[in-house]
């Protein structure tokens, strides 16, 4: 920012107080200058903050998918291939409905291996009630529209994670598996002479209750005899 100071002071017309005031006036425009710079400066490191963010959660939803197409291609049962990208190789649907039958055999009847558009979102709409029932909570389950018109295609990851934890929970799926093993309920039996046992000794405490008096505490609010 250039100021011709030198221009300003020189008219001679000016008083000592309209030079003062003149003066301050050009303080203040200079302050004023130097705070929109400041805050330019705090703006853009805000945005390369939240790019550096972006790019990172962008790099981890990249890992994520391609540990998801190995998955997939490892219950399947064949190569995923090379020359398409994650969101089109799942977007008609298909490959999610034979994932579903190699899961769980016959979820879905009919799929639609070409057609309309329409016609290739119901076998998305298929796949979600397949993995609806075999136990996928509905709130993990991504909408049609995140998949067919890419508007939250890490959802559509989420989901498929999930599909591959419930997996856990069916023992007659022998496929691949993804992800931690869920943790087990610690489910513990008690035999008839346990239980008994215990009811009794319970029993035995409400008797003793049941019992309780102050007579043992005979002196208390008793005046002292000396």
């Amino acid at each position: 920012m250039k100021i011709n100071f030198l221009k300003l002071f020189a008219l001679s017309h000016l008083t000592p107080v309209q030079k003062a005031h003149l003066s301050y006036a050009v303080r203040k425009d200079i302050e004023a200058k130097e705070i929109e710079r400041l805050d330019r400066m705090q703006r853009f490191r805000r945005w390369k903050l939240k790019k550096l963010k972006w790019l990172n959660q962008r790099i981890k939803n990249k890992e994520q998918e391609k540990e998801m197409l190995e998955w997939i291609g490892n219950v399947l049962g064949e190569a995923i291939p090379n020359n398409v990208s994650y969101e089109d190789y799942l977007k008609d649907g298909v490959v999610l409905c034979n994932l579903i039958n190699k899961i769980a055999p016959g979820s879905v009847k009919k799929i639609q291996t070409k057609g309309s558009n329409f016609q290739l979102m119901e076998n998305i709409q298929r796949f979600q009630a397949a993995i609806k029932k075999y136990g996928v909570p509905e709130e993990e389950i991504f909408q049609t529209a995140d998949l067919f018109e890419r508007r939250n295609i890490p959802q559509v990851t989420l989901c498929l994670y999930a599909l591959a934890r419930i997996t856990q929970k069916h023992p007659e799926y022998t496929g691949p598996a993804l992800g931690p093993k869920m943790a087990e309920a610690n489910k513990r039996e008690f035999t008839e002479d346990q239980l008994r046992a215990s009811e009794g000794h319970l029993n035995l405490q409400m008797g003793y209750n049941k019992g309780a008096s102050q007579s043992g505490l005979g002196s208390f609010g008793n005046s002292r005899h000396m």
